[in-house]
């Protein structure tokens, strides 16, 4: 331990002059002496190397360094990369290291490991074996013989990536065996390779690994990182698990209600949105009361009511579904929100504008009056632009508030849909009446 201690130095430039190859190396080592290194070098040094390290690496190290050593360094990492590397651990294990985080890493790492409900990063285990592309054939076969003696379970693949953990190859174990020892993993992967992506829903990946015949899979993000593997039987066996529970959230029924569910647990899970339905219903229909008035003047004017409110509310679900999906696959991120909901808010201008003209132009020819045209025209130009922007907003509302973005967001969005488009529509046949009667 002393002759290490003289050492650390000349280690501690080497990590700083070519942290890749110094990595490498460590890779190759005896778990014991590189954890000896670890612990020996400054966070600042070893947070570059926690970087390169293949995953199911830094996450056997991680676990074994001190604790002041291990915050330190997980506390200087990005977010995606701390979560790519816990996914290999325990799961109590993993939540005792994350009781010495800072609330807020902790929340990153957390969210970025939450997979949506019926995905394959929900079941894909992170047991698999994987190293860099430049790594040595003799060093590859010396590293797996050393986990035959350990907990490690045996393999029948080894997955090869590169610098930044994305996927780039697979090789079976017999050309593993037979490959030249001197040269690297690179030259004997096979580099046209299936992976899924740990968003795929369960039943769609079952379906390509049926197609296939595989009985296993790597499973990636979105930048084609290796995150594990799932494997086929497990993937089938639970395929169709929670398939409609988005779908049933958003319209204010129960994630955990089923077909034969009994009517007292059906009552009970679906009442209460009926009320809030109803209450929102109320809440639109006190907007139409303020212009009974107008109304009791210009009959015509209940006729288009629908086709305005209609209107939003189908502009606001299309916002609503992209926004969800956007959410659930993780392309969203928190400082893109206002470029999201500005993007949707332009959407609907455009849409407006050219659906607007459309009615305007019906309104016109039926009924013979251009000022029609003008009031319902306007009114939708108004409609759809708040549809746009109430379609991204209100999930990304919910989810900022910690509530399911899936739960009755589409009963919200209808609400602000009928509200706007009545006070618009009403609202510009106040101003425009002299012309209308």
């Amino acid at each position: 331990m002393e002759a290490n201690t003289v050492l650390i130095p000349y280690v501690q430039k080497f990590f700083e002059y070519d942290p890749l190859t110094a990595t490498h190396a460590l890779e190759t080592m005896d778990e014991e002496e590189a954890i000896q290194i670890l612990t020996a070098l400054p966070a600042s040094v070893s947070v570059g190397i926690f970087d390169r390290l293949q995953v199911h690496h830094a996450a056997a190290y991680l676990e074994r360094i001190p604790a002041e050593n291990f915050n330190e360094i997980v506390e200087r990492m990005e977010p995606e990369r701390g979560a790519s590397i816990f996914i290999h651990i325990a799961d109590d294990i993993r939540t005792k290291m994350m009781a010495h985080l800072s609330d807020k890493v902790k929340k990153d790492i957390v969210d970025i490991l939450t997979y949506p409900k019926g995905s394959v990063g929900t079941i894909m285990t992170a047991k698999y074996v994987a190293f860099n592309k430049e790594i040595k054939i003799k060093d590859a076969i010396s590293n797996i013989r050393q986990r035959a003696h350990s907990k490690a379970p045996p393999a029948s693949y080894l997955y090869v990536t590169d610098d930044e953990n994305r996927l780039v190859g697979v090789i079976n174990m017999r050309d593993l065996i037979i490959g030249d020892e001197a040269k690297a993993l690179e030259t004997i992967m096979i580099r046209d390779i299936f992976s899924l992506n740990a968003f795929t829903d369960r039943e769609e990946a079952a379906t390509q690994l049926s197609a296939r015949k595989y009985f296993a899979a790597p499973v990636v993000d979105n930048e084609n990182h290796l995150l594990g593997i799932v494997k086929a039987d497990q993937l089938i066996g639970q395929a169709k698990e929670e398939a409609s529970a988005d779908l049933q959230k958003m319209f204010g029924v129960s994630a955990d209600e089923r077909v034969f569910s009994s009517i007292k647990f059906s009552l009970r899970k679906r009442l209460p949105w009926l009320y809030i339905n109803l209450g929102t219903a109320f809440m639109a229909g006190s907007v139409v009361a303020l212009f009974e008035g107008i109304i009791a003047k210009i009959t015509i004017l209940a006729v288009f009511l629908p086709v305005v409110a209609g209107q939003g509310g189908n502009a606001g679900s299309q916002s609503l579904a992209v926004v969800m999906r956007g959410l659930v696959m993780r392309e969203i991120s928190p400082r893109e929100t206002g470029k999201l909901i500005l993007k949707e808010g332009k959407l609907g201008l455009i849409n407006g504008v050219v659906i607007g003209l459309v009615t305007a132009l019906i309104a016109w020819g039926w009924k013979g009056n251009p000022y029609l045209g003008l009031v319902i025209g306007l009114a939708m130009i108004v409609n759809l632009v708040a549809a746009g922007l109430a379609g991204a907003s209100i999930p990304m509302a919910l989810k900022a508030f910690g509530i399911d973005p899936a739960q009755s967001s589409a009963i919200v969005l209808t609400t602000v849909t009928d509200i706007i488009g009545f006070f618009a529509f009403l609202g510009f046949a106040v101003i425009f009446q002299s012309y209308l009667i």
